[in-house]
């Protein structure tokens, strides 16, 4: 992942709404959710929730798929392991286990040593 993409990922989730629309997505998991029911959920209004998960997009944030006339969103988990991997790539000084159970976490298992 470039610096550009970084700062553009950083960004996105560096506003209320886009943080709280990726974090709903990211509990939703590969279901995804209605860009409507964000909206609803959020308590924003339809519109503004669509620019917001539009900059989550273009950040590679979220995904979006058509489902006829409804568009579903799901948080793209490649691109936040991206986005974390790039962050802690040169982690605590050369040793990188010290970031390991972050990096676990992000990667929806128990960090080594732990049960799920």
């Amino acid at each position: 992942m470039d610096k550009k993409t970084v700062l553009a990922a950083l960004a996105a989730l560096g506003q209320d709404t886009r943080l709280e629309a990726f974090r709903l997505l990211v509990q939703a998991g590969a279901d995804g959710v209605p860009a409507g029911e964000i909206a609803s959920r959020l308590g924003a209004v339809q519109n503004t929730m669509s620019a917001h998960l539009r900059v989550l997009d273009q950040a590679g944030l979220v995904r979006a798929a058509r489902d006829g006339r409804i568009v579903r969103y799901t948080a793209d988990m490649a691109g936040f392991r991206d986005l974390l991997a790039y962050l802690t790539e040169d982690c605590c000084g050369g040793r990188p286990e010290i970031c390991a159970p972050a990096l676990e976490l992000a990667a929806c298992r128990a960090p080594v040593g732990e049960e799920a």
